[in-house]
């Protein structure tokens, strides 16, 4: 399936699901289905006291990395710099996490609300140079629609996962 087909599949969750748990875990589902070269597919959420990242709805195999200190790995990183950050080749990183030991690149996008950062969406791929920029633009209007069609129901998430 190609961008567009996978817009408008996101689309029609963000126009019929109404249960933000709900649709973050369909959008997981739907990524990780509709994008060959997704191999998990998760978002994780901000507990700032704690200085922690708190594993969310996701697709794709288990992972033990249920919490993650800021600053540690792709998405502690992203967590402290509030930026998105691609990697082509996962082993090339000091700073790594691996999730997965399949795992050959990564991409991280950050999620705002009202200009506050409260999470990231993460996307592994076992294929090195996996990610371009198409792959974040999909992702970044992904977490802009979430902050717009959800709001404080997603703020309310947040707080739940990252308590």
């Amino acid at each position: 399936m190609n961008f567009r087909e996978t817009q408008l599949a996101l689309r029609d969750i963000f126009e019929t699901e109404k249960n933000v748990d709900n649709a973050l875990s369909q959008i997981c589902q739907t990524l990780l289905v509709n994008i060959e070269y997704y191999h998990w597919v998760g978002f994780y959420f901000m507990n700032k006291e704690r200085q922690k990242l708190h594993l969310g709805p996701f697709a794709g195999e288990p992972t033990e990395h249920t919490i993650i200190p800021f600053g540690k790995g792709i998405c502690g990183q992203v967590a402290e710099s509030g930026e998105s950050f691609l990697v082509d080749d996962v082993n090339t990183q000091e700073n790594y996490i691996a999730c997965s030991l399949n795992t050959q690149s990564e991409l991280v996008v950050p999620l705002y609300l009202n200009s506050e950062l409260i999470g990231q969406i993460d996307v592994d791929s076992n294929q090195p140079k996996a990610f371009n920029q198409e792959d974040e633009l999909l992702l970044r209007d992904l977490t802009q629609i979430l902050a717009l069609q959800y709001g404080e129901a997603l703020e309310l998430f947040q707080k739940q996962v990252a308590g």
